[in-house]
């Protein structure tokens, strides 16, 4: 509770932050905040937070070169159900990484690293992983690889495991409308996958989302659905407080705002 309560207390700041006038000369450096509610989070087309409502929020850096960094963050509770003394209720994301263009191609590359600050049982991976990314954009379509360096999401020793997608987005600028859809594949690789696979549960899935979101005067409403293949009971099932397939098939409302 005292970290979402943190964390709201962290967007209100970044809500706040002064916006520059209109007639200040152009700067090289530009920053932005964003806040947002959802009715579930998904992540690659997971829950992680209990098929519950989220709040989330972020700030952001970009300079003119191309380059940029910044921080996310959302409320979650994925590693607390997973009913094994868990007790991170917050993913704090760290990103920087450099944007540019090869007409008519744009690119970006980067490194994130994912941070589930909490308590952990004995004996259990850490949820914290590192991973380096490459996108290819090329008029409404996006194609990008994020590649794992180690501990991926709680499977120890899983370096190069990988998770590519395809995005492709739509504006209808006269209606403030963006239509979307999107295809990921999340692979595990390592001996610790490996193992998993030999005792019949495969964490390797694939997901697949379609949705909608209107502007209304800098309000983002968004409607979305999406679904994976994963097992109904496996890998992607929480324990506690009951049974929940993290995985299936859920329509996500939100709203957002960015500043």
């Amino acid at each position: 509770m005292q970290k979402t309560k943190l964390l709201v207390a962290v967007l209100a700041a970044l809500a706040a932050t002064p916006v520059l006038a209109a007639d200040a000369p152009a700067s090289p450096h530009t920053f932005s905040s964003n806040v947002a509610l959802v009715s579930d989070y998904l992540y690659r087309g997971i829950s992680q937070s209990g098929a519950n409502p989220a709040i989330q929020g972020g700030f952001d850096y970009a300079h003119s070169s191309g380059a940029y960094a910044g921080m996310w963050g959302s409320s979650i509770s994925t590693l607390g159900d997973a009913g094994l003394a868990n007790s991170a209720g917050l993913e704090l994301d760290t990103y920087f990484g450099y944007k540019g263009s090869m007409d008519p191609i744009s690119y970006d590359v980067g490194f994130l690293r994912y941070n589930y600050p909490g308590e952990y049982g004995a004996g259990i991976t850490k949820a914290d992983t590192n991973e380096i990314y490459g996108a290819l954009t090329y008029s409404y379509v996006t194609a990008k690889l994020s590649y794992s360096l180690g501990d991926l999401f709680g499977v120890s020793e899983a370096k190069g495991s990988t998770y590519i997608e395809l995005n492709a987005s739509y504006p209808i600028a006269d209606a403030g409308v963006v239509i979307s859809a999107h295809y990921g594949k999340q692979t595990y690789k390592g001996i610790t996958a490996d193992g998993l696979k030999a005792g019949g549960t495969d964490p390797t899935y694939a997901d697949y989302k379609v949705g909608v979101t209107k502007d209304f005067s800098g309000y983002v409403v968004g409607l979305a659905y999406s679904d994976t293949d994963t097992d109904p009971v496996g890998f992607y099932t929480s324990t506690t407080p009951e049974a929940k397939e993290l995985g299936k098939g859920t329509a996500v409302l939100s709203l957002s705002r960015s500043f």
